[in-house]
């Protein structure tokens, strides 16, 4: 399944989009090949949906994308995200191979999304990190807490607070959920980063609602719905 997916993106270009509310989270404004980054969360709070988004923007470029070890991750949901379904392998059920399996998909496609079981072992970790890093692709690990990836991440995502809205004293239909998104790790300069996203807005997508601390650029909205 790899080599038939083999990237056709040049390795020359070394940087992935990434959807427009999502750029002021990379210092490259991109996924950079050969990087890793982790995306933490508790369930309930977006990460999953944080984490699938990433695959948005490259797979609608004509990037080749992989997700190993989620088992359900909603076909509806995952098309309003905009990620193009033509350009994603899924392997929902890798079991006790989810490692072996991420490294394959490593081989020969541009963004691998994996979901260990549990907390990796470090040489796990260090090897699929390693993988990237030979194969110029983009690794994308979600976890429920930052030390479940003991190698760490060139960048770390965590969704902290969530809020969802659209829901009264016993009435009405949950429309958005806004959280509070935290960004550091190696690449992140020694800064660590917060802003506030949509996870997703009312209208599926991922968008963002107003910067709380973070560089230049950082995208702003007024509520759920799509970004302008």
């Amino acid at each position: 399944m790899a080599e038939r997916v083999r990237p056709a993106t040049p390795v020359a270009g070394r940087l992935l989009p990434v959807p427009p509310p999502l750029i002021p989270l990379f210092p490259d404004g991109a996924l950079r090949r050969g990087t890793t980054t982790t995306v933490a969360g508790l369930p309930g709070h977006g990460a999953t949906t944080l984490a699938l988004a990433l695959l948005a923007a490259a797979s609608q470029a004509g990037s080749w994308c992989a997700a190993v070890g989620l088992p359900d991750p909603g076909v509806v949901a995952v098309a309003e995200l905009g990620i193009d379904l033509r350009r994603v392998v899924f392997v929902p059920h890798p079991g006790s191979g989810w490692a072996e399996a991420a490294g394959d998909m490593l081989s020969g496609v541009d963004v691998v999304l994996v979901r260990p079981p549990g907390r990796a072992r470090q040489t796990a970790a260090r090897h699929l990190s390693a993988r990237a890093r030979e194969r110029q692709a983009a690794l994308v690990v979600l976890v429920e807490h930052a030390g479940e990836w003991p190698e760490g991440g060139d960048l770390a995502l965590s969704v902290g607070a969530v809020e969802w809205e659209g829901v009264g004293r016993g009435h009405g239909h949950l429309q958005g959920r806004r959280a509070q998104v935290r960004v550091s790790g190696r690449r992140s300069a020694g800064r660590a980063t917060e802003c506030s996203l949509w996870l997703p807005a009312g209208s599926g997508v991922v968008a963002a609602t107003h910067r709380v601390d973070g560089p230049a650029g950082a995208g702003t909205g007024d509520g759920p719905g799509r970004p302008e």
